[in-house]
């Protein structure tokens, strides 16, 4: 019985661990996108139009 509670004890342990990796990711910016927006304006023309199209064919 007392290695459940070892064992319980050392997943908590790797849980923070893993949820203060994570935290440190998000603050230094590792998913920032900085790729998307940048490239968003040179198909905001083909979504109007494929857009369109499909109004065109609903209606």
């Amino acid at each position: 019985m007392s290695v459940i509670y070892l064992l319980i004890a050392i997943s908590i342990f790797v849980a923070i661990g893993f949820f203060i990796a994570f935290v440190f990711a998000v603050k230094s910016g590792q998913y920032d996108d900085d790729y998307t927006p940048s490239v968003r304006m040179l198909f905001d023309d083909e979504l109007i139009k494929s857009s369109q199209k499909k109004s065109k064919i609903k209606g």
